[in-house]
C-alpha cells in the first residue's frame, strides 16, 4: 500500500497498493467487531511495537505488516507528519483504520469527538466513516511504547472515526485519507 499523511490536525493518506486481496470491515470471521474491540485491538497493536518499528512511525511502509492480526488488516496514521508507504495486504482480509483518533479521559473524549471531523476515498469513490467513542479501551504498551514513554499496560477511554472495508478485489488501490479535530489537546491523534 502506498499511504501518504499530512501533518498535524488533517492527514491525508494516498494508498496505491498492490493487494492480494484487500480488506476491511468490522467484520471479521467471527463476526462484527464491537466499537470497544476494533479500538481495543488497534491500539494494542499500534502501542506494542518500539519506535523503531511502530506502524505509526512508519515512513515506508517496512512496519505496517508487523503483528497485524489474521482476521482484520489495521492501518496507521502518524504522529502529525507525512508518509508516504507502501504495504501488502493479504487476500480477503477486511481492513480497518481510523481517520482521526485518540485517547483520554471521557471528558477528553467528548470534547475530541464534537469536533472531529474526516474522510476517506478508496479508489476515488468516497467511502462512509462510522463513529465509534468507546467507554474503556484497554491499551496495552510494549517496552519503549513511543505512545506512553513507558513499559507496560494501562486503561484508558478511546474514541475517532473509523472506517471499516470490505475485501477489496486483488491489485492496485489508492486511498486517502483525512481527519482532523480541533480538541487533540491530550493522547496520541492518529488520522
Amino acid at each position: 500500500m502506498r499511504t501518504t499523511t499530512a501533518g498535524a490536525g488533517i492527514a491525508a493518506l494516498t494508498l496505491g497498493a498492490v493487494l492480494a486481496g484487500c480488506g476491511g470491515g468490522a467484520d471479521t470471521a467471527e463476526g462484527p467487531l464491537s466499537s470497544e474491540e476494533l479500538q481495543g485491538r488497534w491500539w494494542t497493536w499500534a502501542s506494542t511495537e518500539t519506535a523503531a518499528t511502530n506502524p505509526v512511525a512508519d515512513e515506508d511502509g517496512s512496519a505496517c505488516g508487523r503483528n497485524q492480526p489474521e482476521d482484520v488488516w489495521f492501518r496507521a496514521g502518524t504522529f502529525g507528519t507525512r508518509a508516504e508507504r507502501v504495504c501488502a495486504v493479504p487476500e480477503g482480509v477486511p481492513l480497518a483504520f481510523p481517520l482521526v483518533n485518540m485517547f483520554g479521559t471521557p471528558a477528553d473524549c467528548a470534547d475530541f469527538m464534537a469536533t472531529a471531523e474526516g474522510s476517506a476515498v478508496l479508489d476515488g469513490e468516497k467511502v462512509d466513516a462510522d463513529a465509534h467513542q468507546a467507554e474503556s479501551v484497554e491499551i496495552r504498551s510494549g517496552v519503549g511504547n513511543p505512545v506512553t514513554g513507558t513499559d507496560g499496560s494501562f486503561t484508558a477511554h478511546g474514541c475517532g472515526l473509523w472506517v471499516h472495508l470490505p475485501a477489496l478485489e486483488p491489485g492496485e488501490h489508492s486511498l486517502e485519507i483525512r481527519g482532523r479535530s480541533a480538541a487533540s489537546r491530550s493522547g496520541w491523534t492518529t488520522p
